[in-house]
């Protein structure tokens, strides 16, 4: 497998980072096929495609590890930004899965500040923990890293809970707590997100762009004008795959069968997606070298 690129280095380098979301290794895959820089595991999809339930925060650590392994894997070279939900309890809590995730694989590990169970960044009814007990988890995510090059992000919730101006203190709070990267979730405007922009000039930044949800949805370009080095489409490619799959099962459950010329990959393709010509040319390598 070739080596992952560094998260570092895209960072560093001119222009937008654009990392779509993925939810599974195929997902994963795809995306990396695709050309993705980085790819975003979405905990909003893990929840969905792993248990078809929302994102609530019913996932354990040790299941979305597991996940983050999988994904990171599939994902190579591209670097796995993973959604670390709210760290699954306390600092101690929170400094584990750092090294959960660091360990199975990511480059970066996303930790917000909402009570437990958690909501989706775009849900109705969020609560956010203090000030002082966030710091304290990005502080502990922080030190727990065995290298600076795993990324530590810091994402507050405190926008819907509280005002924009909390979101903009508790940010400040974090980047002192060791954050790398900074994600203020569902600013409601433009303004909104040239002022987090203006305010945390120089600082990694990153924007969520959400189908339906409460942020301004704008291009990548937009953004990178705007000031931001990390544009996320978490959940584009899981909505528009549900709706496919609600056609296809549809479509199947009326005994039809898909029709000729219907959009999909042949099954060579997706054989040659997974990787199958590889592996068995590996497996014939292998089998050569023992005779």
């Amino acid at each position: 497998m070739p080596s992952t690129r560094s998260l570092s280095d895209l960072l560093a380098a001119p222009g937008i980072v654009v990392a779509p979301g993925a939810y599974d290794a195929l997902s994963a895959r795809i995306a990396m096929q695709a050309g993705a820089p980085a790819v975003y595991m979405t905990g909003f999809g893990v929840a969905g495609s792993t248990l078809g339930l929302p994102d609530i925060g019913l996932l354990s650590a040790t299941e979305m590890a597991d996940r983050v392994r999988a994904l990171a894997d599939a994902a190579m070279p591209a670097p796995l930004i993973a959604d670390g939900d709210n760290g699954h309890g306390g600092p101690l809590n929170a400094a584990r899965l750092t090294r959960l995730y660091e360990a199975a694989g990511a480059q970066c590990i996303q930790l917000e500040d909402q009570v437990f169970p958690k909501r989706c960044g775009h849900m109705e009814g969020k609560e956010v923990i203090s000030l002082a007990e966030a710091a304290e988890k990005i502080r502990a995510a922080a030190d727990a890293r065995a290298s600076r090059e795993f990324k530590i992000m810091a994402r507050t919730d405190a926008r819907a809970t509280h005002d924009l101006s909390e979101a903009l203190r508790r940010g400040e709070a974090f980047l002192k707590a060791g954050a790398d990267i900074l994600f203020i979730e569902a600013p409601r405007d433009m303004a909104e997100l040239q002022t987090i922009a203006r305010t945390f000039k120089g600082v990694p930044l990153l924007a969520n762009m959400v189908e339906d949800g409460k942020t301004p949805y704008l291009s990548a370009r937009v953004l990178e004008e705007i000031g931001y080095k990390i544009a996320i489409f978490p959940v584009a490619a899981l909505l528009a795959v549900t709706r496919r799959l609600e056609e296809v099962y549809a479509t199947l459950l009326r005994g039809e069968g898909l029709p000729a010329g219907e959009p999909r990959v042949t099954f060579q393709r997706y054989n040659e997606i997974v990787g199958l010509p590889e592996l068995l040319a590996s497996a014939a390598k292998f089998s050569d070298e023992t005779k």
